[in-house]
C-alpha cells in the first residue's frame, strides 16, 4: 500500500493542489535528511517535477522542488538544510506535497509516495 495522489492543476487561472500531513510536533533535531519513496503512474501519467513543504511551528512553509519522478520506486533523500526557512527542528508541524500549474507537467496525473521518514 502507498498513498495515491491524484493531481488536476489544467486551469485558465492559476491553481495548486496537494496534501498535508500533520507532524504533531515532531522532533527531527536529531535527523539530517527527509526521505520517501515515489513514482508516478505511467498510465494516468505525472509530473517529474513535484514540491516537497515541511513547516514549522511559524506556520510557515519552508519548499524543496525535487525533480527526478519515473515510473519506478525511488528512494528521495532531501538534506534538511535544503528546507532554509525552518528556524526550529525541535517543532515539525507539517509535510504537504504540492502540485501547481507552474511546475507539474503534465498538469494532470497520479504520484505514488511511500515511507516518508527521517534520517540520520
Amino acid at each position: 500500500h502507498a498513498l495515491e495522489l491524484d493531481y488536476d492543476v489544467d486551469s485558465p487561472n492559476p491553481a495548486y493542489n496537494g496534501m498535508r500531513m500533520n507532524l504533531n510536533h515532531f522532533d527531527a533535531s536529531k535527523f539530517k535528511t527527509l526521505n520517501f519513496y515515489v513514482k508516478g503512474d505511467p498510465q494516468k501519467g505525472f509530473s517529474e517535477r513535484v514540491k516537497i513543504e515541511l513547516i514549522g511551528p511559524d506556520k510557515r512553509p519552508s519548499p524543496h522542488v525535487f525533480e527526478g519522478v519515473t515510473e519506478e520506486w525511488q528512494l528521495v533523500t532531501i538534506p534538511l538544510e535544503e528546507f532554509m526557512l525552518i528556524q526550529d527542528w525541535s517543532i515539525l508541524e507539517k509535510f504537504v506535497v504540492v502540485f501547481s500549474d507552474i511546475i507539474s507537467e503534465p498538469k494532470v496525473g497520479t504520484i505514488y509516495i511511500d515511507y516518508i521518514h527521517f534520517g540520520q
